[in-house]
């Protein structure tokens, strides 16, 4: 890591210096890779007792490198160390790990079945791209970053320059506290710079990338994994329109609550979060009045610059674009102020019919689309244009019947909600932070929540080996205490894991 934290004075690492960090990034990854989990879980939990005591300089350092408020940083920077803990208890349950244990059985069903068993181990190096829009929670120690080490391997985080003071002082707080808890030198770092972050990609001894940021720049980041001699994994989150759709009952029984909420949502952050609901569908009303309303909700809507001069730049094509697309028409007129106020504009569902593009044009800012359809509109079929989402809402009734609807949203988004807004994305067990491309580049997977983990693993069976030549979590006498299946049946974990 070159430059100094609290000063603009920075250089990009130079290609010769992210090869070394790649290497010693390795080194400690084979050090590491079949630590116990207790010690695992104690390297997660120093990082997230670095960051809490760091975290008045830290949101301090973000305030100046964003247009991001206190609160919003402290509230973010939680998250970030609630995650970190929910990661080391899941790490000391031993359940990324997957333990499974077949006995020997000569009277299997299909024919005796020798001793097998099967346990997830660390890929390796991870690279890591951070996201610009939350300097904590999808950044430096974001939920790539801390599913990576997690899972057990080594990280080098490529920093996004939107806020670079506190991505380097992130980065030393991070680096002392895993050298402090006893963690090999080099098994977390940072680098900044282009020439850096396609080395990353390239080099061999990296294994696997998370990304996220924009379709145009992950794409580019995914076919570059592809064309190596050795593919890689490659976890992109890319673009995200989040459609909402207002069935006519729901419309008539709760017009304004459902503007309000919508309101509320797609200026949360400036409408720069990755779930903004970017399109809704209503039924075809007085546009007019609409427009009234959703004037009024969005009035008192706290504004603030966007989160950098490119993002800005991106946000006026896209409006400008969508804007000027024929059968859309402005509803509620944004400005071109620093600080830009909302912008709403309206068509029909016989113009995005006509041209889907409208359906596939993210404006990453405070900006969106009202869609208009006629009564008796099948909604699945409007659903069917859609590309991939990581989101997909559904404003309704308990008693309506939509299943065709759900079921086409199921086939396109990561995460469907039901009369709630998207924008809200909690880490948990359960969550699916992920979608068809160009959501992700990996539909499979998780970004956020225990899940998330899994991407950086992966399985190895061990056939017939004697106890004593078997890794600690697959012996008989689960000397780690973890969560297991044998035979079929799951066994609980030691309490606190060993």
């Amino acid at each position: 890591m070159t430059g100094t934290a609290g000063t603009l004075a920075h250089s990009p690492s130079t290609a010769a210096q992210a090869e070394q960090q790649i290497i010693a990034a390795h080194r400690a990854y084979e050090k590491s890779r079949d630590a116990e989990p207790a010690v695992r879980g104690a390297w997660l939990e120093a990082i997230a007792a670095g960051l809490e005591a760091n975290a008045d300089e830290l949101v301090v350092l973000g305030m100046a490198d964003t247009h991001l408020d206190e609160g919003r940083l402290r509230f973010e920077l939680r998250r970030t160390v609630f995650q970190l803990r929910l990661m080391a208890a899941e790490v000391l349950r031993g359940e990324p790990l997957g333990a499974t244990i077949d006995h020997a059985d000569p009277d299997w069903g299909m024919g005796p079945r020798p001793d097998i068993r099967r346990v997830n181990v660390p890929l390796g190096v991870v690279g890591v791209f951070g996201a610009s829009n939350f300097p904590f929670a999808f950044s430096v120690m974001g939920g790539d970053s801390a599913s990576a080490l997690a899972a057990g391997c080594a990280v080098v985080h490529k920093i996004h320059e939107g806020h670079l003071r506190l991505a380097l002082r992130t980065g030393e707080v991070v680096a002392d506290a895993l050298a402090g808890a006893g963690a090999p030198a080099g098994l977390f770092s940072t680098i900044t710079g282009r020439a850096a972050a396609e080395l990353l990609v390239d080099h061999p001894l990296v294994k696997a990338i998370g990304f996220t940021g924009s379709t145009a720049g992950g794409r580019a980041l995914f076919d570059r994994a592809n064309r190596r001699p050795e593919p890689i994994p490659f976890y992109g989150e890319l673009g995200s329109i989040n459609p909402v759709f207002v069935t006519e009952k729901a419309w008539a029984a709760r017009r304004d609550e459902i503007l309000a909420g919508y309101a509320a949502s797609f200026t949360l952050g400036m409408g720069q979060f990755c779930t903004k609901p970017g399109l809704i569908f209503v039924p075809e009303t007085d546009t007019d009045d609409v427009g009234t309303a959703l004037g009024g909700y969005l009035a008192d809507k706290p504004r603030f610059p966007l989160l950098s001069p490119k993002l800005r730049e991106g946000y006026d094509e896209a409006l400008a674009e969508v804007a000027g697309s024929e059968g859309v028409k402005v509803l509620v007129p944004g400005d071109r102020s620093e600080a830009p106020a909302p912008t709403v504009l309206a068509t029909t569902a016989e113009a995005v019919r006509a041209n889907q593009e409208l359906l596939a044009q993210e404006m990453f800012g405070p900006a969106t689309v009202v869609i208009r359809y006629r009564p008796g509109t099948d909604l699945a079929s409007l659903a069917e244009l859609l590309e991939g989402q990581l989101t997909a809402t559904v404003q309704a009734e308990p008693d309506e019947e939509l299943a065709a609807l759900t079921t086409v949203l199921r086939e396109r988004a990561g995460r469907l909600l039901w009369n709630a807004w998207p924008t809200g994305v909690t880490v948990s067990y359960a969550q699916q932070h992920g979608g068809p491309y160009p959501a992700t580049t990996a539909p499979g997977t998780t970004s956020v929540g225990t899940a998330a983990v899994g991407r950086f693993l992966r399985p190895v069976a061990y056939d017939s080996f004697p106890e004593p030549q078997l890794p600690p979590p697959l012996r008989d006498a689960n000397p780690w205490g973890i969560i297991r299946r044998v035979d079929g049946v799951w066994e609980p974990a030691a309490k606190g894991g060993k």
